[in-house]
């Protein structure tokens, strides 16, 4: 197991823990409140996180036969409907009652964690795009959850600012992808990525510097770390963030940036 695995599976079992706090105090009308996400409520969003931790983990153990078996049989069901299975599964699992999403849910999570610990070392594991290492499927897996909880929490009430207030610094993970993941969100809008690598620099929650990058870089994005990773989620707007770009390929990426798989996403209005 890889050294960074065990403390993103620590920040991943918080944020997990988190959500399930906020959902679990609902009532039943208010697991129905319709979230940000066209078609989805509350209780879709936490349908979709429990099915791709368990769907995950069935990943994680494609490395024995009788995973690989399992797993191969999530593969064709995909193949039945590309575009829509994932949907389809969160809107079909999201019609279980509460109690039975959270149940689930409870279950899904600390299996994951145990799959994801018993990946043989440099292995890395099938998924629906490229194959991943644990330590990635687990920052991809702490991504969704910030990101899908926000929009539980803004379902439910919560201003931005309120979000935002509440945030930490566990939020690097997804700073982290968002940086990396660079070059796929070009890739997926049809564009060569740069020939160069950007500086990034971020203020963190708690206020320290996240960087990236070679500090001579021509091409520079600073700002908070809360706006990027609003932004690579696509829970924002460009145009409502403080980030700061110098340089054409910057200011393109800011445009463009996405670090969850699949199509590119239609983004956010402005405020």
């Amino acid at each position: 197991m890889s050294d960074l695995l065990e403390p993103l599976l620590v920040d991943l079992a918080a944020e997990g823990a988190r959500l399930r706090e906020r959902v679990a105090a609902l009532g039943e009308a208010a697991w129905r409140t319709p979230t940000p996400a066209a078609g989805w409520d509350v209780a879709t969003q936490v349908a979709h996180l429990l099915w791709t931790d368990e769907v995950a983990a069935l990943a994680a153990r494609a490395h024995t036969p009788e995973g690989k078996e399992a797993w191969d049989a999530v593969v064709l069901q995909a193949f039945e409907d590309p575009e829509g299975f994932v949907d389809a599964e969160a809107l079909r699992i999201g019609a279980e009652s509460p109690a039975a999403l959270l149940a689930r849910w409870d279950a899904a999570r600390p299996a994951l964690a145990e799959a994801l610990r018993e990946v043989p070392a440099g292995q890395r594991m099938p998924w629906f795009g490229p194959p991943m290492s644990p330590t990635s499927m687990a920052t991809a897996r702490f991504m969704e959850t910030w990101a899908h909880a926000l929009d539980v929490a803004e379902a439910l009430g919560e201003t931005p600012a309120q979000s935002r207030a509440a945030a930490d610094d566990r939020l690097r993970h997804v700073a982290h992808l968002a940086v990396r993941t660079r070059d796929f969100a070009f890739g997926v809008h049809g564009r060569p990525a740069p020939a160069e690598p950007f500086r990034v620099e971020l203020r963190a929650p708690s206020g320290d510097t996240w960087a990236y990058g070679p500090e001579d870089a021509a091409q520079r994005v600073t700002g908070s770390a809360w706006d990027l990773c609003l932004l690579a989620t696509q829970r924002v707007h460009r145009a409502d963030t403080d980030l700061v770009a110098e340089g054409p390929d910057a200011e393109a990426w800011l445009g463009i940036a996405q670090c969850f798989a699949g199509p590119a996403g239609a983004g956010r209005d402005a405020r």
